[in-house]
């Protein structure tokens, strides 16, 4: 946080429920703190019942605006007056900003922070080469989903416990995305380029989503939204089995840019290495 707070402070921060583990302060207020900004990043946890009411209130701008995780995505997205292209198309938003007038406009940073972190940690990895397994139906997956049709991806597999909620995502995009139930899974993964977690499966330490990636081609890519541990389960099999990997830490730190860039007005600041900061508050440095 910066030094000084005064009354002309930009506040912004993240919502959800729980919300205790997020890292998103540490990030953004390491980025106010080296641009000497005066302003501020907090955490808010309403009941899961309140949220449109919460945010109903922050209109005309008290706060300039909010991040948004698990389980408010959608929710977000229906709160919003305006929205872009890529919240509408993913049916979800990660990024709230409450203008001056009393709107608020939604946007989904998650799509742009996935495939920032693939060219990261997947250098030359090509999205159009095959088709993507999913894990999960929530609001990460589809903005996942939304980025990936955009990045050329062939086909995107939805593969979630509950077949409805897969069936509702892919209906809501069309023939390039489809809908399985996990008994399926085996065979799927025999011609996946991407196979990626979106559930919350393996945080805290625990079993990952029980998907045989033996049956993933030798070149596919892993990747876990999960970065609590950094790696977690489901990547340390693919790991062992040889395929590359992406952690969900890069994915975070990717999106966080340009919210950061929509909350204060410019860029955060290159100085600052948010990776090193954020694996020495996990214990990885």
């Amino acid at each position: 946080m910066s030094s000084t707070i005064t009354g002309a402070a930009i506040i912004a921060g993240v919502c959800g429920a729980p919300i205790k583990h997020s890292m998103s302060p540490l990030i953004h207020d390491a980025w106010i703190a080296a641009a000497g900004l005066d302003a501020a990043y907090v955490p808010f946890a309403p009941a899961e019942d309140r949220f449109e009411a919460f945010v109903d209130g922050l209109r005309g701008g008290a706060i300039r605006g909010l991040n948004v995780t698990i389980p408010f995505k959608e929710r977000a997205l229906a709160a919003a007056d305006t929205a872009s292209d890529l919240a509408r198309m993913a049916g979800a938003a990660n990024l709230l900003i409450f203008e001056a007038d009393g709107t608020i406009r939604a946007d989904n940073t998650d799509g742009p922070g996935l495939l920032g972190a693939l060219a990261a940690q997947a250098s030359g990895f090509d999205i159009a080469a095959a088709p993507v397994t999913i894990l999960g139906a929530g609001g990460a997956a589809r903005g996942a989903v939304a980025a990936l049709l955009l990045a050329g991806a062939p086909q995107v597999r939805i593969v979630n416990r509950t077949p409805a909620r897969a069936e509702e995502l892919a209906a809501a995009f069309g023939a390039r995305v489809v809908a399985a139930d996990e008994a399926a899974l085996p065979g799927l993964l025999s011609d996946t380029g991407l196979v990626i977690n979106a559930t919350s499966l393996g945080l805290g330490g625990g079993a990952g989503p029980a998907a045989p990636l033996e049956l993933t081609p030798a070149g596919a890519v892993v990747m876990d939204m999960v970065y609590r541990p950094l790696r977690p389960e489901f990547l340390r099999r693919a790991e062992a089995l040889g395929r590359r990997t992406v952690d969900g830490l890069e994915m975070l730190l990717r999106q966080a840019v340009p919210s950061f860039e929509a909350f204060y007005g410019q860029a955060p600041p290159a100085s600052v290495d948010v990776r090193a900061l954020a694996l020495r508050h996990l214990g990885e440095a």
